[in-house]
């Protein structure tokens, strides 16, 4: 399960990768050190634990703060049957999300075609607003006839979408500014930005964690362990991972996929607890190897133009 967690959290965060080298090679190597030790502490321990707790707190909104913070390292049956009781929105909200982001992907980004049908999807772009807007009707209504809570939990998980993609959206305009003007920027105020994007970019593995486990101490560690792997990626380069084009269409597909468990499981379908992690793991496996036969081929042709 941990194991995991920190995989999901690492193959969503690859581009919070990317968008870190890029502007930590602008930085002195005392600034740069700065950032990846003590920033990793402050992506760990307060980004990535406290986000879940919020969650929690704010799918629990009877129970205080400190309440909250107690009952997710509760065994009392009481606080356990209750936050029990509160699952459906914790999981539809999370489920709406991540289904959005996946949506967001596979329409609007640009990315590595490991199908035709990716590319035909992608010139569709002006659609995604459209289909957007159907899907949250949609979620709403049904959300109405069970719960009127559960259409809240939906709309806050639409809501929190577009908050962070545009953060997100508007990381890759920054960047490039930052990178313009080295001389106009302090490292502190680096730093800064990098942090802020860090915790933007953190919403999709923490939300994505409740598909796998609703302990939050499993989802700190598994997470934690996922930042780790990324600061790793940022030091020692992220040319490895990169040359795998079509991963992140495995993460993408993952994503989606643990969004739609999410949501059937909120209106009471029922899953093995091995389901989330199987498929992860199985749709991250085929796009590795499409992209190590796209590599193999690509060496091929290659050695023969030489």
């Amino acid at each position: 399960m941990i194991i995991g967690l920190g995989v999901f959290e690492t193959i969503s965060s690859m581009d919070n990768a990317v968008v870190n080298a890029h502007i930590l090679q602008t930085m002195p190597e005392k600034y740069r050190r700065i950032f990846l030790v003590w920033g990793l502490l402050f992506a760990v321990f307060i980004v990535r634990g406290i986000l879940p707790l919020l969650i929690v707190w704010l799918a629990n909104p009877a129970l205080s703060p400190w309440q909250a913070l107690t009952a997710t390292f509760s065994g009392d049956p009481n606080i356990v049957a209750y936050i029990d009781r509160s699952k459906p929105f914790l999981l539809l909200g999370g489920g709406v999300y991540l289904f959005l982001v996946f949506l967001s992907w596979l329409f609007l980004e640009e990315k590595n075609y490991a199908f035709l049908a990716e590319g035909f999807i992608h010139r569709q772009g002006a659609w995604f607003c459209a289909l957007t807007s159907v899907f949250t009707v949609m979620i709403v209504y049904i959300s109405l006839r069970h719960n009127p809570f559960m259409a809240l939990a939906a709309t806050i998980g639409v809501s929190v979408f577009f908050i962070a993609d545009g953060f997100k959206r508007n990381s890759e305009e920054q960047e490039n500014k930052i990178v313009e003007s080295q001389q106009r920027m302090s490292a502190w105020s680096k730093i800064l930005y990098l942090e802020i994007l860090d915790a933007s970019f953190s919403v999709d593995g923490v939300v994505g964690a409740f598909a796998f486990t609703v302990s939050v101490p499993l989802i700190i560690i598994g997470n934690g362990l996922g930042a780790w792997l990324v600061r790793e990626m940022t030091v020692k380069g992220i040319n490895t991972i990169t040359k795998f084009a079509y991963l992140k269409n495995g993460a993408m597909y993952a994503v989606g996929f643990l969004g739609c468990l999410m949501i059937l499981e909120s209106f009471g379908h029922e899953f093995s607890f091995w389901l989330a992690p199987a498929s992860m793991i199985l749709l991250l496996g085929l796009f590795l190897g499409l992209s190590i036969l796209a590599n193999r081929r690509e060496k091929i042709l290659l050695s023969k133009n030489k």
